[in-house]
């Protein structure tokens, strides 16, 4: 029969071990709840007192406006396909084309995705991680520089506004690019019945760079312009021809692209003249190579 203080030292030993063991389950579980907890993407560091916080991504929204009476509908208007293009080149962003006269829709449609934590209002913060890009042509180009100052009211930041051929909507009353817009660039040509607004220009300069007032000319390069009526490509086709110019649409890929720092992009995209989603453009003269080569346009001078 064994001694009764060899059976204590025994069960000492056991209960010993078995509190070890639980206290080292414990610990480990809880370093697993913390590792998998969201709560570690911010909190406090114990060695410096600063906050360790996981790099927030962009919300890239980008709207653009077709000209006229154009329905978004119409995939024979490239205003419409780059929406389109842009969506397939980033899949993580929001892009969306809108009527010239659909302002208040497309308003909605940025408040909406502006709110990305769903609590009916739009922060300083949810502002501040926005990328805004706004395109339009014609009369899209007036409700594109109308669109930026209206989001101005209401304190959002726009990266970028491009303006192609503006045309003044009726009782629409010209003005300065409005001061919460960082960059803005215009495209416009001079002939035809219809032609473009010469020049934008800063409400301040000191907030708005303008890019650019770039000058197209049609007169020894004509563009197809089939997707248009015959009577608008007897009336308006200068109007038109800088509208389906495929230079123009490569150079705003790359403004855009280049205002997207981070975001993730399709590998090796292509350039819209070289995309599926402009195939009907690449016609006449653009259906060579060397017609689609990049324009040249200044990166911090205004030209005309």
């Amino acid at each position: 029969m064994k001694d009764p203080g060899y059976r204590n030292l025994l069960a000492l030993v056991l209960v010993l071990a078995t509190a070890l063991v639980a206290t080292s389950t414990a610990h480990c579980q809880e370093l697993a709840l913390r590792e998998n907890s969201p709560a570690t993407e911010s909190r406090p560091s114990t060695e410096t007192g600063s906050a360790v916080t996981a790099s927030p991504t962009r919300n890239v929204i980008i709207i653009g406006f077709v000209g006229g009476f154009v329905s978004v509908k119409d995939t024979k208007h490239p205003e419409v396909q780059f929406a389109a293009y842009l969506r397939d080149r980033y899949p993580s962003i929001h892009a969306e084309v809108f009527g010239n006269h659909q302002g208040r829709k497309a308003l909605h449609n940025v408040e909406r995705l502006l709110d990305t934590n769903h609590d009916g209002a739009i922060s300083s913060l949810e502002k501040d991680r926005a990328t805004i890009i706004i395109y339009g042509q014609s009369w899209g180009a007036t409700e594109t520089a109308a669109f930026a100052r209206q989001l101005g009211q209401m304190e959002i930041p726009v990266a970028l506004t491009i303006q192609i051929d503006t045309i003044g909507k009726p009782l629409h009353k010209a003005s300065a690019i409005s001061p919460n817009v960082v960059s803005a660039i215009n495209f416009f040509q001079t002939q035809g019945f219809l032609h473009g607004q010469p020049e934008i220009a800063a409400a301040d300069p000191a907030h708005t760079k303008v890019l650019g007032n770039i000058r197209m000319s049609y007169e020894n390069r004509p563009i197809n312009c089939d997707n248009y009526s015959w009577y608008a490509r007897t009336f308006n086709k200068p109007h038109h021809e800088i509208e389906n110019d495929l230079r123009l649409w490569n150079e705003l890929a790359s403004l855009i692209n280049a205002n997207l720092p981070g975001t993730p992009s399709i590998v090796q995209a292509p350039s819209p003249s070289a995309s599926p989603f402009f195939q009907y453009l690449r016609r006449g003269i653009q259906a060579n190579g060397p017609e689609t080569a990049p324009l040249d346009v200044p990166s911090d001078a205004e030209s005309h």
